[in-house]
């Protein structure tokens, strides 16, 4: 029987497993254990590397990456030697923008860079819906990443705005620095799902100052609630100034490692989000869970390597993580790496407690 794992799109062969280019740009993972071929584990997509497990028997599901919205598809991935990520040759693609413009998309090896930028509004400017809801992109001078702005005429770290007529009237979007937001970088890095829509209840653990906290305020909209866990006065005091002209968020300084302290304040939830750069973030994430998020709800974590263990390869802390997640009923359905944005990191994507008829059996995605 084939070793659990995490399947994408149907393929063969497992374990924890990259591409098979050689030495195009990062292809190559780790692998671990021995036997017969097979097994389970994770599995880049489109090129993407990733990790190789166990040769168990049988045909195993692996853990996709994504293939990314903009940019290059071939490269991606984990690449052996001296650690850390590389995207392939595939990566140089994109959106360019001016070259007096600090914002919008850029080729050469990264996808969206930006520092301060974004695309300017006007009737030059498209948007566009993105695949995940409440989010957009815009096509203008340059193209960019928006949500919808819930405070209009409000900016938040000094991120442009985007104003657009909509049926007569004129609608504020904000841009969204990937290089400021590790969930803005994986939805361009190509995560499957963010599982936030509007009316969406989340509780976001380690919101800092609120920078993402205050996108994920506008992708859930009004009705939805965004329960924003700090544990830094210092960053918690800009939250709260954030918070004060956002209702949608609840801002709780607090420590994430003890739940039970904020349970007056939160109620059960469709989705968390885990930025807490500690070693033992995966234990963060699972005790959050298991008090407050829905059977069958769903989980994004960014995992920092050289937070975790600096003298491991970062593909052995990622599987490391992963078991630890595992054994918390957190199970991993995808993943995406976040260079260039990003260095050492990983964002999984998964669910908590999902029922299938064999836990044995892994699901696969068309």
């Amino acid at each position: 029987m084939a070793s659990p794992g995490f399947s994408s799109r149907g393929g063969r062969g497992g374990g924890f497993r990259g591409g098979r280019v050689d030495r195009g740009g990062g292809n190559r993972g780790f692998r671990s254990g021995s036997g017969d071929r097979g097994g389970g584990g994770f599995r880049g997509d489109r090129g993407g590397g990733g990790f190789r497990g166990d040769r168990g028997g049988g045909n195993g599901g692996g853990f996709r990456g994504g293939g990314g919205d903009y940019g290059g598809g071939r490269g991606g991935g984990f690449r052996g030697g001296r650690g850390g990520f590389r995207g392939g040759r595939g990566d140089r693609g994109g959106f360019r923008g001016g070259r007096g413009d600090r914002g919008g998309f850029r080729g050469g090896r990264g996808g969206f860079r930006g520092g301060r930028g974004g695309g300017r509004g006007g009737k030059k400017t498209i948007v566009e819906p993105h695949r995940h809801e409440g989010v957009f992109i815009g096509h203008g001078k340059q193209d960019s990443l928006l949500t919808l702005n819930l405070v209009p005429g409000d900016s938040v770290y000094n991120e442009k705005r985007v104003t657009v007529e909509e049926n007569g009237e004129k609608v504020e979007y904000r841009d969204w620095n990937p290089f400021r937001s590790k969930l803005g970088a994986g939805i361009i890095k190509g995560v499957d799902n963010i599982y936030m829509k509007r009316g969406s209840r989340v509780l976001y653990l380690g919101a800092a100052s609120g920078t993402t906290v205050s996108h994920v305020s506008d992708v859930v909209g009004p009705e939805g609630i965004v329960y924003a866990v700090e544990f830094s006065h210092r960053s918690g005091r800009d939250l709260l100034n954030v918070a004060q002209k956002r209702n949608n968020i609840v801002p709780i300084i607090e420590d994430a490692r003890l739940p039970h302290k904020y349970r007056m304040l939160v109620g059960m939830v469709d989705v968390i989000f885990s930025d807490v750069a500690q070693p033992d973030q995966a234990r963060i994430l699972a005790l959050n869970a298991q008090s407050y998020l829905k059977n069958e709800g769903h989980f994004i974590i960014s995992i920092k390597a050289s937070c975790i263990d600096s003298t491991a390869s970062p593909e052995a802390v990622y599987a490391k993580e992963v078991q630890m997640l595992l054994k918390d009923k957190l199970k991993p359905e995808s993943y995406v790496t976040l260079e260039p944005y990003e260095r050492d990191h990983i964002l999984i994507v998964g669910s908590y407690r999902a029922h299938s008829e064999n836990d044995n059996v892994m699901e696969t995605s068309e």
